[in-house]
């Protein structure tokens, strides 16, 4: 699983929006020097987010943007699939259609599984809960797992 810079920009753009007091609007330039995101991808960023409906975006002197809904009702998965589509794919397309011949007939069940494994973590935790530090209980978990932070 590889995450993009643009789907770790927009979850990291999301949760500064979820630390805004009252939920005031939030200038393009204030989240991408807090976050340290590059400006001209950040705006195209909130851009997509705006157009999912993630964000709203306000004009003016006191303009900017903010969440469109409580950030306890956005997913890690709803601001990934905004700007990313799909959270798995193989090729381009849905594991399900993938049909493979012989000893490898079985592959697609293993895709499959993989897509489901990464369901379980980001459409459990909401933009919220990092915002807070309130990891839901078994996401903490995991992650505290030593063989969780071993890269192979």
């Amino acid at each position: 699983m590889r995450i993009s810079a643009k789907a770790d920009y927009a979850v990291r753009a999301a949760i500064e929006l979820a630390t805004t007091p009252d939920g005031k609007p939030v200038k393009a330039e204030r989240i991408a020097t807090a976050q340290d995101i590059p400006l001209n991808f950040l705006e195209n960023i909130l851009g997509e987010l705006r157009h999912a409906g993630i964000v709203r975006s306000q004009r003016g002197a006191d303009g900017g943007f903010r969440l469109a809904k409580p950030a306890a009702r956005i997913t890690i998965a709803d601001v990934m699939r905004a700007v990313e589509g799909p959270l798995a794919t193989v090729r381009g397309g849905p594991p399900e259609e993938s049909n493979y011949p012989g000893a490898a007939a079985d592959l697609p069940r293993v895709w499959i599984a993989v897509r489901k494994s990464l369901r379980e973590v980001v459409e459990q935790v909401t933009v919220a809960d990092v915002a807070t530090g309130q990891l839901p209980a078994a996401i903490a978990k995991m992650s505290e797992d030593p063989e969780a932070w071993v890269t192979r």
